[in-house]
């Protein structure tokens, strides 16, 4: 008989662990089912969580293509640097190596003046007038490419030190609009970060004060499952799936309503890259952020649906 007692408690503890998995399958299902018996504010709870969560998405697919825009419009646009007429092609050469040593600079290319001349051409209304030219007045123009990850303070002290060298004329540098473009970007992240944090807050106090109708709606029950004895953990199980179901659903909506304005935009950001000879590369969502974001969303609808049944329950003196 004593070796019997280790099997009956094993069989006990794997009756309680099947008991517990039952109710959990059971608690989806119920919740999920009770949220079908009431389509249209099943509906509107999903679809006021899905919008809330998509406008943070929004934003940020905005914000990410501000970025790209930026950068094709010049964001990264080397540095031009006009040499003083009279300077030859040694000169150039020479002041191209020097400046090339440079620990902030990637690359240093030299544009002759017949390829200054040479792109006037191209460019509508210039063709004619330069015909009238005896000779090319151009100088040689030296292309600085700063490095990757190089700071606006750095970049500004070079544009300063490469005023001052011999044979410099003009230095051509949009490093004030790169910070200014740096900045609203900055400002952008930390307004798309914020937003996204008050949204979430909306869509958990939604999911909690779907839940606490829910709960005040079903007092008898529950006071029911309280006299035969149920936990306070099995009487909220089914509210916590609620929740989760929830989450879930808005999430899969704010994805999908993410990927509707993609396609939406898809034309007449075309457009704009064709006009900008291709160098415009709009990019969407990554499908990282849109697989996690009904996961974040469900837990959401979990954390909601929990703090709001606890109290919900503790206030009604249910749960001690």
């Amino acid at each position: 008989m004593a070796a019997d007692a280790p099997q009956r408690n094993g069989h006990s503890r794997g009756s309680r662990f099947g008991s517990w998995q039952e109710h959990h399958r059971w608690s989806a299902g119920s919740s999920l089912r009770r949220l079908a018996s009431r389509p249209l504010g099943s509906l509107l709870t999903i679809a006021v969580m899905g919008l809330a969560l998509a406008l943070p998405l929004a934003f940020y697919l905005l914000l990410g293509n501000v970025q790209q825009l930026g950068q094709a419009l010049g964001q990264s646009q080397s540095i031009s640097v006009f040499l003083q007429p009279g300077q030859g092609a040694s000169q150039a050469q020479l002041l191209a190596k020097q400046i090339g040593d440079r620990p902030e600079l990637a690359a240093v290319s030299v544009k002759t003046p017949q390829q200054g001349m040479d792109e006037l051409a191209k460019m509508q209304g210039f063709s004619g007038a330069l015909q009238t030219l005896d000779d090319n007045p151009l100088p040689y123009v030296l292309q600085l490419q700063p490095r990757d990850g190089i700071t606006a303070q750095a970049l500004e002290q070079l544009v300063v030190d490469v005023r001052g060298m011999h044979g410099v004329e003009l230095v051509q540098d949009s490093g004030t609009w790169r910070q200014r473009l740096d900045a609203l970007l900055g400002v952008g992240n930390r307004v798309v970060l914020v937003l996204a944090s008050l949204l979430a807050l909306a869509a958990l106090l939604v999911v909690g004060n779907t839940v606490r109708v829910d709960i005040a709606s079903r007092s008898e029950e529950i006071g029911v499952l309280l006299l035969v004895g149920a936990s306070g953990a099995f009487i909220r199980r089914p509210y916590l799936y609620a929740g989760i179901w929830y989450g879930l659903f808005s999430g899969v909506l704010a994805a999908c309503v993410a990927v509707l304005i993609e396609w939406t935009l898809a034309a007449p950001v075309a457009r704009l890259s064709h006009a900008y000879d291709d160098r415009l590369q709009v990019g969407g969502l990554p499908a990282w952020l849109l697989l996690a974001v009904p996961l974040v969303a469900a837990a959401l609808g979990w954390l909601g649906a929990r703090l709001v049944s606890a109290w919900q329950l503790r206030k009604a003196g249910w749960e001690r």
